[in-house]
């Protein structure tokens, strides 16, 4: 199968510019992995579960965390990827600058008034995270502090049901993996 030679350039950009932006950066987890293998699978989420094939909303998946983790401006994602893609990583960036658990909060409450889009977004960013947590938490990460993030998680998701079966049922199943994970 070809790939649309109109797609493929977009979104080779934004993985460039991940990529350098993300450069410095690794997970969390104890194998501590490149960071920019969590917004490609974000994307390939998108893609390969949810059946996405929307360039700019796979762009922004790639992009997802470079305002909120880079020194990445709005602007500059605007005027290297337009404003669509822009508005999509703005929906679903934390504001850094305030408290972790209000901004926690704040992602339970924005969930179910997010895009149809960008909830696509935050459910393939949450099936990555709580896969990571599953397979390789961080090392300072007590067994409950784990239950308690794929417990928040899992709120957040609720919020973003109804637009993508797929990726619902996608994350269902990784939770409860996740979940299984903990008490072995």
């Amino acid at each position: 199968m070809d790939a649309n030679p109109d797609a493929l350039g977009p979104l080779l950009a934004a993985l460039r510019l991940a990529a350098e932006k993300h450069r410095t950066q690794t997970r969390k987890g104890v194998d501590a992995s490149p960071y920019i293998n969590h917004p490609i699978e974000v994307a390939e989420l998108l893609a390969r579960v949810g059946g996405v094939r929307d360039v700019e909303l796979l762009s922004a998946a790639i992009l997802h965390d470079t305002i909120e983790d880079t020194e990445t401006t709005p602007a500059e994602l605007e005027l290297a990827f337009g404003a669509r893609v822009r508005a999509l990583v703005a929906e679903v960036t934390d504001d850094k600058r305030l408290p972790k658990a209000e901004r926690k909060q704040l992602q339970r409450d924005h969930a179910p008034h997010l895009s149809r889009e960008a909830k696509q977004l935050k459910l393939a960013d949450k099936i990555s995270n709580v896969r990571e947590i599953g397979a390789s938490p961080p090392a300072d990460w007590s067994l409950e502090r784990r239950r308690e993030y794929i417990a928040w998680a899992r709120s957040v998701v609720e919020g973003c049901r109804g637009v993508n079966p797929g990726l619902e049922r996608h994350f269902d199943r990784v939770a409860a993996e996740a979940e299984a994970a903990l008490t072995h």
